[in-house]
């Protein structure tokens, strides 16, 4: 299964920015959060769209916002999520 749905072929790329803070959620989203990047509260990252992200986006929604940039003829073009 291809996860590209541009005519590049390229992967799809996710921002994830940490919105919420993490502070009175268990430790295992607290990791989360770290494994995916972010630091600080506000901090936007970039991923590849894979299952394994998706995985660790969708444990940690209510702390995080996304937004999904596709590459089309070398823009880069973003759909909020």
């Amino acid at each position: 299964m291809s996860l590209s749905n541009n005519t590049t072929g390229q992967p799809r790329r996710l921002v994830v920015r940490w919105v919420k803070s993490a502070a009175g959620y268990n430790v295992r989203q607290k990791r989360t959060i770290r494994a995916l990047g972010l630091s600080r509260l506000g901090q936007a990252v970039e991923h590849d769209d894979t299952p394994q992200v998706r995985g660790m986006i969708n444990a940690v929604s209510h702390l995080v916002d996304v937004q999904v940039q596709e590459q089309v003829h070398g823009q880069v073009q973003e759909q909020a999520k």
